[in-house]
């Protein structure tokens, strides 16, 4: 069986990151799996792990948009309808930018039950239902 490893992104503020990803992560089932000056991992049951590393100062200015080449987004499964209600209800809490909020949670279309929302570096991520 072949399957993802993991996926590595680069952050415009390390901490910042940090921050909004060790409330995300873990409600999604990751659990921190590395840490180092430059960097941070968290990994899912299966094995594979997204890895968090701060840009080099020199590339910083370039930014990121998720329209350029590149990754769009990232898409997070869950159980239930409940529970993507339950993560669209705390990200407003925590004042994350949501996307689309106007057509939530059918933004994805009539039968892709979402919640849609940006990380601190503008990455849209995704929530959605089995």
């Amino acid at each position: 069986m072949t399957g993802l490893h993991h996926l590595e992104i680069y952050v415009g503020d390390l901490q910042r990151s940090r921050q909004f990803y060790q409330y995300l992560l873990p409600k999604l089932g990751y659990t921190l799996f590395q840490e180092w000056q430059a960097g941070f991992s968290y990994q899912a049951t299966d094995g594979s792990y997204l890895v968090f590393v701060q840009t080099n100062k020199e590339y910083l200015a370039n930014g990121y948009h998720r329209c350029n080449i590149g990754l769009n987004h990232l898409a997070f499964q869950v159980a239930s309808k409940k529970e993507v209600d339950d993560f669209q209800h705390e990200l407003k809490l925590r004042n994350v930018t949501l996307l689309y909020e106007e057509n939530y949670p059918f933004a994805g279309g009539e039968n892709h039950y979402a919640v849609f929302f940006e990380d601190p570096d503008k990455i849209k991520l995704e929530i959605v239902s089995k």
